[in-house]
């Protein structure tokens, strides 16, 4: 059933049978409907979530009423809202389904028992919050030092499968466009 996520997780530390099984036993599954929220602004975030298939965005509203995407997870990402899980105060962002997706959920307090009884798990999680950390750091800088031009082709030609899967509209938001601007930069490339 994790089968998706024992695979990802394998890539960053070596599990043995007793150890996936542990983690097989903290987990839950949920399927999404594109559309469908898994997390909505004002609830408390009780989970880290695998994105075992599909696309999900997280996003907020901003004071002129227009949503504000933050991050993408696809298949092998993790998302939630990472100072609601810690500090179990409402969330100030939404968490939705894109397409159809497959999420793997693990609640807070699991996480903290699979740290004690699995290391290893502890490890891996660690490495995904510092790649999490890293790019969250490499968006920031594009942000502040490219053109808009040159930050959308660099988001091209290192994310292409977003440009296939992602709404245009919605990867306007998430580069800080508006859905004209986009649309227009787009014709100016081609």
């Amino acid at each position: 059933m994790l089968s998706e996520l024992l695979a990802h997780i394998g890539k960053f530390v070596n599990l043995n049978t007793r150890e996936e099984n542990l983690l097989t036993e903290h987990f839950t599954n949920t399927g999404l409907n594109k559309k469908e929220y898994l997390l909505k602004e004002g609830q408390v975030c009780k989970h880290n979530y695998f994105v075992a298939q599909g696309c999900l965005r997280m996003f907020f509203i901003n004071e002129k009423g227009t949503e504000q995407i933050t991050q993408f997870a696809i298949e092998n990402w993790w998302i939630n809202d990472t100072m609601s899980l810690i500090k179990q105060t409402p969330s100030e962002f939404s968490i939705q389904a894109v397409e159809d997706s497959k999420v793997f959920c693990l609640h807070k307090d699991a996480q903290q028992i699979l740290y004690d009884k699995v290391p290893s798990f502890q490890q891996y999680m660690h490495s995904v919050e510092q790649h999490a950390h890293a790019a969250a750091q490499m968006r920031m800088k594009y942000l502040y030092s490219y053109s808009k031009e040159e930050h959308y082709i660099n988001f091209i030609q290192r994310f292409p499968e977003f440009a296939q899967r992602v709404p245009q509209y919605m990867l306007a938001s998430f580069l800080g466009f508006t859905p004209e601007y986009l649309s227009e930069l787009r014709k100016k490339l081609t």
